[in-house]
């Protein structure tokens, strides 16, 4: 499936274009003593004219028949290209950006591969119950790879210590893989899903 690159999408981003737009597919969760469980899941790849993608995901458990149950949760965050932030960039705070990207064209976004031949990313988490992660990893191609380099757990949350999630692009449909280490055991398989491009929205 050829990648299309939106005409305006900030260079910065253009390691991402393949995963730009909505999906949706079935998969299978479960963890330790909890029973496996199908689920149905939608996610969303955004992009807003800034170097950072905006991530949205959404989780419904399905009954025997594999028809909807009920919700089950939702998760949020944000994928960027790991780099030095400079004067121009957002932030601190509400800051905004330079109008100019810091990285205007093809050949600077190049400029920051890595020895691997891909590009260091980080991707933060955020989860209903008191949960955020914060990955890195990085992007070659069409694959992601990630591993958490710190997860900040507020006063009651469950027990979370670590996670590592991979993506790829399969015969033109997006499958990844969720392993987690939680309530006391090892890192061990989570969650893993199919999902096929809905909706080319960038």
């Amino acid at each position: 499936m050829p990648v299309e690159i939106p005409t305006n999408l900030t260079p910065e981003l253009v390691p991402f274009a393949w995963l730009l737009g909505t999906w949706e597919g079935d998969g299978f969760v479960g963890y330790g003593d909890a029973e496996q469980r199908a689920f149905r899941q939608r996610v969303t790849f955004e992009q807003h004219g800034l170097p950072f993608v905006v991530y949205r995901g959404q989780t419904t458990l399905l009954n025997d028949e594999g028809e909807p149950q009920r919700e089950a949760t939702y998760e949020q965050g944000f994928w960027e290209l790991a780099r030095p932030r400079e004067d121009g960039d957002i932030g601190p705070g509400m800051l905004p950006p330079d109008p100019v990207p810091v990285l205007k064209a093809a050949q600077d976004v190049e400029d920051l591969r890595n020895a691997d031949g891909g590009f260091d990313i980080s991707v933060s988490m955020l989860h209903p119950g008191g949960i955020s992660e914060l990955y890195l990893g990085q992007i070659k191609g069409p694959r992601v790879d990630l591993a958490t380099d710190a997860v900040m757990r507020a006063q009651g949350a469950k027990e979370y210590a670590s996670g590592t999630r991979l993506y790829g692009l399969v015969n033109g449909n997006l499958m990844w893989a969720w392993d987690m280490a939680a309530n006391g055991h090892e890192l061990a398989t989570h969650a893993s899903a199919e999902l096929k491009k809905v909706d080319s929205l960038q």
